[in-house]
């Protein structure tokens, strides 16, 4: 797994350097034709865990990229556990999600862009300060939150288009066959 950049960053620039990884990985479930989302998880400067979004390949609704990278990691650590980690995801966690990062622990949460529908970190709720929870996890949105905007808004723009475009060929053979 990739190892850490120069210590000597700043917490800003390693946040970057990480969203970057998980950004990459967003390209990886964008060329599966799933919504571009990318995680990682670091600890101690290394990538201990990676997924991205993959849901429709997996036919698994639970396939959401911040899963995927807490599978992946528990199972490099051997523990459901993954206390002082962090997890680095391109958009605003979900509720299933923010649920699944309570439950194994994980320290701090880096996301990119917000998640005006469904996003419970800050957009719908602010999930992670309910006192009913066992565990608090500090969280930092808006790390190349541009970057990860575009991607999702290009993906979504790209998909209109291909289904208008279905649309119209359907139309054509309906008044080819009339």
């Amino acid at each position: 797994m990739p190892s850490a950049i120069d210590p000597s960053h700043s917490q800003q620039e390693n946040d970057e350097y990480w969203m970057a990884k998980a950004l990459e990985l967003a390209c990886a479930a964008e060329a599966e034709s799933e919504i571009p989302v990318g995680a990682i998880i670091v600890l101690d400067g290394e990538i201990i865990g990676q997924g991205f979004n993959s849901p429709i390949h997996t036919c698994d609704p639970t396939a959401h990229a911040e899963i995927q990278a807490i599978r992946d990691a528990c199972k490099n650590v051997n523990n459901y556990r993954l206390p002082d980690a962090t997890l680095y995801v391109t958009l605003e966690p979900c509720s299933m999600c923010a649920g699944a990062i309570v439950h194994s622990r994980i320290a701090r949460v880096v996301y990119g862009a917000t998640e005006p529908k469904s996003g419970v970190v800050e957009s719908q709720q602010q999930f992670f300060q309910n006192s009913f929870l066992n565990h608090h996890v500090e969280s930092h949105g808006g790390v190349l939150a541009e970057q990860a905007s575009t991607q999702l808004s290009n993906f979504f723009q790209y998909r209109r288009e291909q289904k208008k475009r279905l649309k119209q060929q359907a139309k054509a053979r309906n008044n080819d066959a009339e």
